[in-house]
């Protein structure tokens, strides 16, 4: 019998070129395979309970709470140090007061206007359409000038500054800054803040100014009231203090409006998807942080008046 030919015998070998016959036996288990090849799906990671939860969102509001009292002493020491940032803090003098006009404007006419009209429609049933001057210069005076003021064009300038250096940060311009020497805190922030708290008193006067312009022109053209006798009413009611009550929330509105905004700016990573998701965050935490400071200054104030 030639080499390679004929069936083997018990104990013999295979012929040459004969096909190896593996079994079912001879492979491995699925499980087993799956697992060696990386197939093995691993289980959901559990939910967190409700107070896990709640914890973790005050644990990351007390993180960017200590991140922005930093950012404000860094920058309130940098306020001290040479080169003075005059170029910067007159460039956005402009950028925040000069491009806010428009929209302070429409918003504080037609809120003269709107709000002369509820009023009116309250105090007619009960014949006090005279008393509408005193409300709506008391209202403008205290809250409605300074505090929507902030709201409306705090929104528009708080998310403008948050895109900006959160563009800045993602194109690594601030790690730039860092490298060359100098600091972020005084060649961005400062100027910003700078300009905020310089122009909100202004805003404020202007949208108070307007305001009560619309309250005019409709008391004057609806309810029969003339504008001599509106002026005159409200400057009877009207007094220094509630004036100065409203101004001097302003600073305190625009200081957060830009320290917020800055903040978020550089904490921004993830390319523009992250800078949209900085500029909306932004805006939420801006509104929310004006109407609680406006609420604690409000107490704070009338403690003053009242002492």
């Amino acid at each position: 019998m030639s080499r390679g030919s004929g069936p083997p015998g018990p104990g013999g070998t295979l012929p040459l070129g004969a096909p190896v016959d593996s079994g079912p036996e001879s492979l491995p288990p699925p499980s087993v395979g799956s697992a060696q090849r990386g197939f093995s799906i691993p289980p959901p990671p559990p939910e967190p309970k409700i107070w896990e939860y709640h914890l973790e969102r005050w644990r990351r509001f007390l993180d960017h709470l200590g991140e922005v009292s930093l950012l404000t002493a860094r920058t309130t020491k940098s306020m001290f140090r040479r080169p003075f940032e005059i170029g910067s803090t007159i460039q956005q003098l402009d950028s925040l007061g000069v491009r806010s006009m428009g929209i302070v404007t429409v918003t504080s006419v037609f809120i003269g206007m709107v709000m002369t009209i509820q009023f009116a429609f309250g105090l007619r049933r009960f014949g006090g359409l005279e008393y509408i001057p005193r409300v709506v210069s008391l209202s403008f005076c205290r809250e409605l000038a300074p505090t929507l003021t902030a709201v409306i064009v705090g929104g528009r300038i708080a998310s403008g500054m948050a895109a900006e250096v959160g563009a800045m940060n993602v194109t690594e311009q601030v790690d730039a800054i860092r490298a060359l020497g100098a600091d972020p805190a005084k060649k961005l922030v400062l100027p910003r803040m700078l300009a905020a708290i310089i122009v909100m008193p202004i805003l404020s006067v202007y949208a108070l100014a307007l305001g009560i312009g619309g309250a005019v022109i409709i008391c004057s053209a609806q309810f029969d009231i003339s504008p001599t006798f509106f002026i005159n009413s409200s400057l009877e009611s009207v007094r220094i203090m509630d004036f100065v009550a409203g101004v001097a929330k302003t600073p305190f509105f625009w200081y957060i409006i830009a320290i917020v905004g800055c903040h978020f700016g550089l904490r921004t990573t993830g390319g523009t998807e992250g800078v949209g998701l900085s500029t909306t965050r932004t805006v939420v935490a801006v509104s929310i942080a004006i109407l609680v400071a406006d609420f604690l200054l409000t107490k704070v104030l009338m403690l003053f008046q009242s002492a």
